[in-house]
Formats: C-alpha cells, sequence, structure tokens
C-alpha cells in the first residue's frame, strides 16, 4: 500500500465536481512529518530517491539522496541541534537558499518540536534584526556567503535571544552547520508533539507594512496533498521541480512536505544567481517530470531560447505566485503540447483555486475553487457578487471548524501570542470575478484597484497586455490621483535593452493597450524606470510607486 493511500482516503476523481464534493484527508493524532513520512518511506523503501541536489557549478555536483539517507542524516542533525540547547518551541531562522542542508535541517528541527523560519539571503542586516527580535530566534543557520556573512556578523549585539549562527562548510572560529551534522550522532529520544504545536513561522513579504508572522501547526504539510498531488501533478518516484528559494513559502509549496508524502523527489537545483541556461541545462541533466516555477521565469526561458526537447521529460507544468499571462501560456500550449496550471494561494494558505486536472485550462484564469475551503467572491457588504462582477475572494464557514487545515493559525506576536485575524470568514484581500463555467479570474489586491471615472480598474489586465509588448521588459500599474476622474491609470515601465521612453513609445504603448483590451483601461500616463522596486521576495513595491508617482507631480 502506497503511504499516500494512508492520508488520502479517495486519491482518484471522475471530474472537478466529484472532487469538490468528496475530496477529503485523513488527519492521524499528533502527526509527525518526520517520523510519519520520511522516516516510513525510509523503512519500506531505502533506496526510494528523495532529494536530487544540484548547484550551478555543472554535472559534478550532482548528489542525489534516499529517504535512509534524509531519515539519517536528520537525525544526526537533530542531536547536534540539541546539543547546542535547542529544544521545543525554540525559533531558528534559516538562510540556506536551496542548499541540500536545508531539506536536512527543516526535517531535524521539525524533529525536535523547534519551529522552522525559512528567510531570504537577500536580507540584510536590518531586516535581520526585526525578524529575529520580533520572533525571539535562538540560533541561524547560514550560508557560508559574503554577503551574507556580512549581514548576520553583527547579529548576536542586536538580537538578545540570539545564542548562536553556525554556517555550512567550515568557516575559521565559527560553527560549521555541515560539519557538525556530519559528525555527530543520531538522536534516539524526541518530545511528545501534537498537532497544534507551532510548525512554521513565514514571514510576510511587507508591500504595505512591516512584515507580519504566519503562523501553521504541525498539520501543515498534510494540507499540501492538494499542492502536490492535485496542482502540481506529482507521481510517486517521479522528479518535482519548484524553483524557489527556501526563504519563502512557496519552497514549503514545491519542494517538501506534499511531494514527499506522495512519493516523488525533489530536484533542488541551486544557482547563485539565477539564468536561463543553467536552468535549461539542470532540467536537461536530470530529467524532471513536473515542473512549478513563477511566471516570470516562464517568461525568461520562453524570450532566452527555451526548446521543446529541452523539457521534453516533463508531463505538467503549474505556476503560481503571480498571474502569468495568456500569451505565455499559449506559447507553452504551442511548444509542448501541454498548458500551465495555474494556482492561486498565499503564505497564510495553501492553494485556493487551481486549475486542477478535470479543469480545462482558461489561460489567464486562477482556476476555480479547492475542496478544501468554502471560496467565494464577494462585494462589499458581503453579499456574494454576480457573475462577471469583481469582488473580495473570501473563504467562509469557518466557526464551525476549530483547525481549516492549511489556513494559518493566526498571526504570530512578539509575546508568543496568536492574533487570529478572522472568525468566520477569512478576507485574501485579492480582487478577481468568476466567469459563468465557474473560473476565478485575477484582477488585484484590493489596496492596488484604481477608481477612474467611475471605473474599478485591476492592475493585472493591462500590465499583461504591456508585458507582451517588445519594448516592455517589465511594468507595474498603479492609479494616480487626478481632479477631474479620481484617479488616472498609471504604467511604471521598464524597457528592454536598445528602446528609449520617447513620446513616440509612449503613443504606441497607449494605442497597443486600446486595441488589446477594453479602451478606458489605457494608461493615460507613462513613466519609465532604470528598475523596478521589489521586496527581497521579488514582488513589486507598489506603495514606492505610488509615492514616486506622487514626486513627479
Amino acid at each position: 500500500m502506497e503511504l499516500l493511500s494512508r492520508y488520502l482516503p479517495r486519491e482518484h476523481f471522475e471530474s472537478y465536481e466529484d472532487f469538490k464534493k468528496n475530496f477529503t484527508i485523513h488527519v492521524p493524532e499528533n502527526f509527525d512529518f518526520p517520523r510519519d513520512i520520511v522516516d516510513i518511506w525510509a523503512k519500506e523503501e531505502p533506496q526510494k530517491r528523495a532529494l536530487c541536489y544540484l548547484d550551478d557549478s555543472g554535472p559534478s555536483s550532482l548528489k542525489e539522496f534516499t529517504f535512509r539517507d534524509i531519515s539519517i542524516l536528520s537525525k544526526q542533525a537533530a542531536y547536534y541541534f540539541a546539543s547546542l540547547g535547542i529544544q521545543k518551541g525554540d525559533r531558528v531562522l534559516t538562510l540556506l537558499r536551496r542548499r541540500w542542508e536545508y531539506w536536512i535541517c527543516a526535517v531535524a528541527l521539525h524533529r525536535l518540536g523547534a519551529v522552522v523560519i525559512p528567510a531570504s539571503i537577500q536580507l540584510r542586516e536590518k531586516d535581520l534584526t526585526y525578524r529575529l527580535n520580533a520572533a525571539n530566534v535562538k540560533m541561524v543557520l547560514a550560508l557560508n556567503d559574503p554577503f551574507v556573512i556580512d549581514q548576520v556578523k553583527n547579529l548576536k549585539e542586536k538580537c538578545p535571544s540570539l545564542e548562536n549562527i553556525l554556517y555550512t562548510d567550515e568557516l575559521p572560529s565559527e560553527l560549521s552547520l555541515t560539519k557538525g551534522i556530519l559528525e555527530s550522532p543520531v538522536l534516539e529520544e524526541y518530545p511528545t508533539l501534537n498537532n497544534d504545536d507551532l510548525f512554521i513561522l513565514y514571514f510576510t513579504s511587507g508591500t504595505t507594512g512591516m512584515p507580519k508572522m504566519v503562523a501553521h501547526t504541525r498539520t501543515y504539510p498534510l494540507s499540501h496533498l492538494t499542492t502536490a498531488r492535485y496542482m502540481q501533478n506529482v507521481k510517486n518516484n517521479g522528479l518535482h521541480l519548484t524553483q524557489a528559494d527556501s526563504g519563502w513559502a512557496k519552497f514549503g509549496w514545491g519542494n517538501i512536505y506534499g511531494q514527499w508524502i506522495c512519493g516523488s523527489a525533489i530536484l533542488g537545483y541551486d544557482p547563485a544567481r539565477f539564468s536561463s541556461q543553467g536552468l535549461i541545462d539542470a532540467m536537461r541533466l536530470c530529467r524532471p517530470t513536473t515542473l512549478c516555477i513563477p511566471p516570470t521565469m516562464y517568461r525568461f526561458l520562453l524570450r532566452d531560447g527555451l526548446k521543446g526537447e529541452d523539457i521534453s521529460s516533463i508531463q505538467w507544468f503549474s505556476t503560481a505566485g503571480e498571474p502569468l499571462s495568456p500569451a505565455v501560456n499559449q506559447s507553452f500550449l504551442d511548444m509542448t503540447g501541454h498548458s500551465i496550471h495555474e494556482g492561486f494561494g498565499q503564505s497564510e494558505t495553501t492553494p485556493i483555486t487551481c486549475s486542477f486536472e478535470w479543469c480545462e485550462v482558461h489561460p489567464g484564469s486562477m482556476g476555480k475553487p479547492s475542496p478544501l475551503y468554502d471560496v467565494a467572491i464577494i462585494d462589499d457588504e458581503g453579499n456574494p457578487c454576480e457573475v462577471g462582477q469583481p469582488g473580495e475572494v473570501v473563504m467562509r464557514g469557518l466557526k464551525s471548524q476549530k483547525n481549516v487545515l492549511g489556513l494559518m493559525e493566526g498571526y504570530m506576536q512578539p509575546d508568543g501570542s496568536i492574533l487570529r485575524n478572522y472568525d468566520d470568514v477569512y478576507h485574501t484581500g485579492d480582487i478577481a470575478y468568476e466567469d459563468e463555467d465557474g473560473y476565478y479570474w485575477y484582477v488585484g489586491r484590493n489596496d492596488d484597484m484604481i477608481k477612474c471615472s467611475g471605473y474599478r480598474i485591476g492592475p493585472f489586465e493591462i500590465e499583461s497586455v504591456l508585458n507582451t509588448h517588445p519594448s516592455v521588459k517589465e511594468s507595474a500599474i498603479i492609479g494616480r490621483d487626478d481632479p477631474i476622474r479620481g484617479q488616472v491609470v498609471c504604467a511604471m515601465i521598464v524597457l528592454r535593452e536598445g528602446y528609449e521612453g520617447t513620446p513616440e513609445l509612449t503613443k504606441e504603448l497607449q494605442d497597443y493597450v486600446k486595441k488589446m483590451t477594453a479602451p478606458y483601461k489605457y494608461p493615460r500616463v507613462i513613466e519609465y524606470l532604470d528598475e523596478m522596486p521589489k521586496t527581497t521576495s521579488g514582488k513589486i513595491t507598489r506603495t514606492a510607486l505610488r509615492k514616486k508617482a506622487a514626486d513627479a507631480k
């Protein structure tokens, strides 16, 4: 019996309607991801591949880890961490990019009942100081990288709770994470843990304020069965690639929990910097069977010469994190015969909607609601929206459920308490509309909606049009205050090399938008930037753009 069937009473469904009505996940008491998933695979199929690791130095860097390897190494890491004082409930922040050690350390910390706090290696000392003090972090696991070392070297002086910083590989006079793991014995005894214990904390991107701490409990891995099995369509003994830094929730969506429960190995491709050719080379070498990357990466691959034979091993393409341009989806369909399946969710949730396997892909659509949640689109008064009417995407009927699988417990506060910002309804803050076939279509964040001459205009549709113009490398749409119209659509554009922001190009871009979408949506103002302001997770900081637009008036 496959391990998956222990958690999915029923895996296969005849239709989306059957899936939505009858899908359930069995949640045992005291579920423990290391013991119930990693160790079970290690016992039942010790040579089963768990991780295929590759960095950007080429084939010589290739390492493969079986589930038995992961089981033993994570028990050694647990021993090492326990020897340094890490106990149940302690918070440990990781700055490991996609190094193979992350998988070992995450499983080890889960064994101890410590709380994992993934973080991006792009964070600076100020960002890290805020996070460590907000979460009372006891230990940092860091990449041996000059930039990272420079950002963390003074943290002990600024963060009273911090006791140890461990680095991959060896550094003079510093604790070595890698050596400490490899030279430790296995830990034999572990604390008693239960489903309500804190498991992982994600810091939000902080596009409009200071990042918040999203708290998930120990059932969190099970909730990602919908992600792995039904959004990414991973298979037992397959090889899945989600290209995401371990510092982001996307990594948890696609690189460890649901995939390992389903029996799929992970392709951990770990370049120091992203390059399309590097990713293409990694896929040609390792032959993944399923792929989930952000829309931006799909665009870069097309731009930089991706060929069908480079990805011929891949049988399922998916994406999340930002809306995908229909033009990009069509290009992949033409090249591979496969559409890209979009999913939509947040760090606070698992996928809320998706183009599941029974749903015909409608390029640009978010798909249909997940069976884990009662999803709806509502207006400002809380009433369900009519077909075609934009409203906020919400999850309803939560009051009667003690723990909605995959939905955060709440936002953790510096004193350790959990602030739950929902009662019966969880508000995503995202605006969408539903079409006559039940598909959801993304419009934008509630805060990003533009109100121009009585129209409510979302930024995504305009951005997706502009991004198909040959001159546009990247675009962002914001609203700029206007005394007559209330607001006007303002496009902030980074041009491709060889183009200049002339009045003639501005007129051409405005006319292009008018031809491709409703004319009232065209950008009355276009400004050209050298680069787009972004968070460390790569999300455009629209507050910075609004300030720039206001200052330019």
